[in-house]
C-alpha cells in the first residue's frame, strides 16, 4: 500500500519494513510470509500425496512421513491460514470503520515479527536434527517420547508465534471497539469487521490453554516433569483436552473471517444488500460461543463415557444451526440480485457448495457411535479438508483477488484467475471427495504406505492426481501476483464498480494516514448511501481539515522478537531435558544453556524497558503536508509520473 516519501533504496525499503507499524505494510508482510508458509506446506503435502500415489511405494521413508504429516498440518493452520487472515484484518478492518491505523500500532508489529520468527524457527528443525513427528496435535503419549529435538522446535515455535497471534487478536477487539468512526453504530458495522471481532475474542480465550498445555510439555520434555506420563501419576488425556479446547475454537478463528470476507465478496457482485444483516451478526457470535462447547467430539474414542459423549453430540449438532443460517443468508442474497461472475464471485460460489459438503460430514461424525467407526480413518481427512479448504482457503484466494486493487493499487489478472480457480477447484474436489469412501473402505490415516489389492489402490491414485492439480493453481496464483507487479496501476476507488462500505470510498494509492478526514458514517453500507445520493467523494465528513497524529515506526519489536529466539535455543539444547539424558538428542553445557536463556529473556525485557522510559508520542502531519501528499496523489493518479511517490 503507498504512502507519499521520497525515493528511497533497497536499504532503505527493508528498514522501513523492518521497523514499520503502519497497518497497510504489516499486512503486506503477513500476506508474504503466509504465502511462503502455505507454499512449503502445499509442498510437503504433494510429497505425502506421491508416496501415498502406489501401494508398498518407497519415495520418502516412514519416519520423513510422519515429520511430513506433522508440518504439513501445523504450518497450515499456524503459520498460513492464520496470517493470511490476518493480512485482510490489517489492510482492511481499519479501512472499514473509518480509522487511521489499529489501536496499538507498536503491538501490530510486535504480533507480526513474534509469528514470523516463531515460524522460522520451527522450520529451523527440518536443518537441525529432524522435525517434528508426533502429528500436528502432538498427543502427549507419542510427543513425549519422540526421540530428538523435533517435538522441542513445536513445543518453543508455537509459543513465541502463538503469542504474536494473541497479541494481534488483542489489537482488534480494541481496535473495533474504540476506533469506530463517528455514526458506525455496532450494527452498522460491515460483516467482515464483525468477524474480525468475534474471532479476536476466540483468540483472547482460546490461545491461553494451549500456551498452557505447550508449557507443561515443555517442561516434562526439559526438566522430567511428569504432567503427562500416566506411569509417574500424570494424566496424558489432560493434554487432549488442553489442545482441543484451544484446537476447535481455532477452526472457528479461521472460518469466521472467511465467512466475513464472504459478506463482503457477495454483496458487492449480486448487488444487492446482504440478506438478513442482523441475523448473520447474530449466528456471527452464536458460532463463536457454541465453538467453546464442542471440543470433546474430537475424543469420542477416548472413552469419556456415554454422557459426556452425548453432551458434546448435542452441543456439536448445534453449531450447525447458526451456520446454516449463513448458508441461507448468502444464498438469499444471491436471489434475484443482478450476478456479475468475477473471479472473487466464482470462489464464492465454489464455497457455498464446497462448505456445506464439509459441514454435512461434520455433522454425521456428531453422531458419537457412527464416529467410532470413521475415527482415524480417511474420512476425517476428508471431512477437515472440506472445512479447510472449502471454507477458509477459498475465501482467502477469492479475497486476494477481491482486495488486490486496494492493498497494492493493482489487479490480478482474470483470466489467468479463472484458471486458477477452475486448476485448484476441481483438484480440490478430486483430491478429497474420493477420500470420504477410502475411509469408509477402511483406509486408516496417518499411514505411509498400504498393501496392494484393498480396493484403494485407484482412489489414492486420482486423489494424488487432484493434489498435483491444486498444486499447479496454487503456482499460477503466486505468478499471477508477481505478473501484477507491472501491470497498469489502478488509481481510482471502488475498483469492482459495486463496492458498498467504507474501504472502497478511498482513492489508491491509499495516503499513509488513511483518511484526511474522519468519516461520518449515515447508515449500513455508509459508500453506496453516498453513491445513491450522488456524493462524488464518497464520504461525508465528521471534522474540518487538521492535524493528524501518527505513530512512530520502531525497530524494537524486531529485536524483542530475535530475543525471543535465542532464549528459544537455549531452552532447546538444555543438557536436563528428557531425551539429552536418554541420548536421543545432542544438548550443551549448563552454562550455554542458560547464558541463551537470560540473554534472550534480557534482550527483550530490556527493549521492553526501554520502551517504558521513552515517551514515543508520535509525529503530527500539518494541514500543508496534508494537502502536499493529497495534490501529489492527484498529480499521479492523472499522470502516472510518480515524482515524490513510491
Amino acid at each position: 500500500m503507498s504512502s507519499v516519501t521520497q525515493k528511497k533504496g533497497f536499504g532503505a525499503h527493508v528498514w522501513d519494513y523492518l521497523t514499520t507499524v503502519d497497518h497497510k505494510k504489516i499486512a503486506i508482510m503477513y500476506l508474504a510470509a503466509g504465502t511462503l508458509f502455505f507454499a512449503i506446506a502445499g509442498f510437503e503435502a504433494l510429497l505425502m500425496r506421491i508416496q501415498l500415489m502406489f501401494p508398498e511405494s518407497t519415495f520418502i521413508s516412514a519416519g520423513l512421513f510422519n515429520e511430513l504429516l506433522t508440518m504439513h498440518g501445523t504450518t497450515m493452520l499456524f503459520l498460513a491460514a492464520t496470517p493470511i487472515i490476518f493480512a485482510f484484518m490489517n489492510a482492511v478492518v481499519p479501512l472499514q470503520i473509518g480509522a487511521r491505523d489499529v489501536a496499538f500500532p507498536f503491538l501490530n508489529s510486535l504480533g507480526f515479527w513474534l509469528f514470523f520468527i516463531g515460524a522460522v524457527f520451527l522450520h529451523l528443525s527440518f536443518f537441525l536434527g529432524g522435525a517434528p513427528d508426533a502429528g500436528w496435535t502432538s498427543y502427549a503419549s507419542l510427543s513425549l517420547y519422540s526421540p530428538g529435538h523435533g517435538i522441542d522446535f513445536y513445543i518453543l515455535g508455537l509459543q513465541i508465534s502463538g503469542a504474536g497471534t494473541l497479541i494481534s487478536g488483542i489489537n482488534f477487539i480494541v481496535t473495533i471497539i474504540t476506533m469506530r468512526a463517528p455514526g458506525m453504530t455496532f450494527m452498522r458495522m460491515p460483516l467482515f469487521t464483525w468477524t474480525t471481532l468475534v474471532s479476536s475474542s476466540l483468540i483472547l480465550f482460546a490461545f491461553p490453554p494451549l500456551t498452557g498445555g505447550l508449557f507443561l510439555m515443555l517442561v516434562d520434555r526439559m526438566f522430567g516433569a511428569n504432567f503427562f506420563d500416566h506411569t509417574m501419576g500424570g494424566n496424558t488425556i489432560i493434554w487432549e483436552h488442553l489442545f482441543w479446547i484451544f484446537g476447535h475454537p481455532e477452526v472457528y478463528i479461521l472460518v469466521l473471517p472467511a465467512f466475513g470476507l464472504f459478506s463482503e465478496i457477495i454483496p458487492v457482485f449480486a448487488r444487492k444488500r446482504l440478506f438478513g444483516y442482523s441475523s448473520m451478526v447474530f449466528a456471527t457470535i452464536l458460532i463463536g460461543f457454541l465453538g467453546f462447547m464442542v471440543w470433546a467430539h474430537h475424543m469420542f474414542t477416548v472413552g469419556l463415557g456415554a454422557t459426556a459423549n452425548a453432551i458434546f453430540a448435542v452441543a456439536t449438532m448445534a453449531i450447525a444451526v447458526p451456520t446454516g443460517m449463513k448458508v441461507f443468508n448468502w444464498i438469499l442474497t444471491i436471489w434475484g440480485g443482478s450476478i456479475k461472475v468475477t473471479v472473487p464471485m466464482l470462489y464464492a460460489l465454489g464455497f457455498i457448495p464446497s462448505f456445506v459438503a464439509g459441514g454435512v460430514t461434520g455433522v454425521m461424525q456428531a453422531t458419537a457411535p457412527l464416529d467410532y467407526q470413521l475415527h482415524d480413518s480417511y474420512f476425517i481427512v476428508a471431512h477437515f479438508h472440506y472445512v479447510i479448504v472449502g471454507g477458509i482457503v477459498t475465501g482467502l484466494f477469492g479475497s486476494a483477488h477481491f482486495y488486490w486493487p486496494i492493498m497494492f493499487n493493482r489487479a490480478l489478472n482474470p483470466k489467468l484467475g479463472m484458471i486458477t480457480f477452475w486448476m485448484f477447484f476441481i483438484g480440490f474436489h478430486l483430491t478429497f471427495f474420493i477420500q470420504h469412501f477410502l475411509g469408509l473402505m477402511g483406509m486408516p490415516r496417518r499411514v505411509f504406505t498400504y498393501m496392494g489389492g484393498q480396493g484403494w489402490d485407484l482412489f489414492n491414485f486420482i486423489s494424488s492426481i487432484g493434489a498435483i492439480m491444486m498444486g499447479i493453481g496454487v503456482v499460477l496464483l503466486v505468478i499471477d501476483a508477481i505478473l501484477s507487479i507491472k501491470s497498469e496501476p489502478v488509481n481510482r476507488r471502488d475498483y469492482w464498480g459495486d463496492g458498498r462500505s467504507l474501504e472502497w470510498a478511498i482513492e489508491t494509492p491509499l495516503p499513509f494516514y488513511n483518511f484526511k478526514q474522519t468519516p461520518l458514517i449515515r447508515g449500513y453500507d455508509p459508500y453506496w448511501i453516498e453513491k445513491e445520493e450522488g456524493n462524488k467523494e464518497g464520504m461525508v465528513y465528521a471534522e474540518p481539515l487538521g492535524e493528524i497524529h501518527m505513530p512512530n515506526n520502531s525497530i524494537l519489536p524486531f529485536i524483542m522478537s530475535i530475543g525471543m529466539m535465542i532464549a528459544a535455543f537455549g531452552a532447546l539444547y538444555s543438557p536436563w531435558g528428557d531425551q539429552v539424558q536418554a541420548g536421543t538428542a545432542t544438548g550443551t553445557t549448563p552454562a550455554i544453556s542458560l547464558a541463551l536463556i537470560i540473554g534472550g529473556l534480557g534482550l527483550t525485557i530490556a527493549c521492553m524497558i526501554t520502551r517504558s522510559f521513552k515517551d514515543d508520542l508520535g509525529f503530527h502531519v500539518t494541514v500543508d503536508e496534508i494537502e502536499k501528499v493529497e495534490a501529489d496523489l492527484a498529480h499521479y493518479r492523472a499522470t502516472g509520473n510518480k515524482g515524490g511517490i513510491k
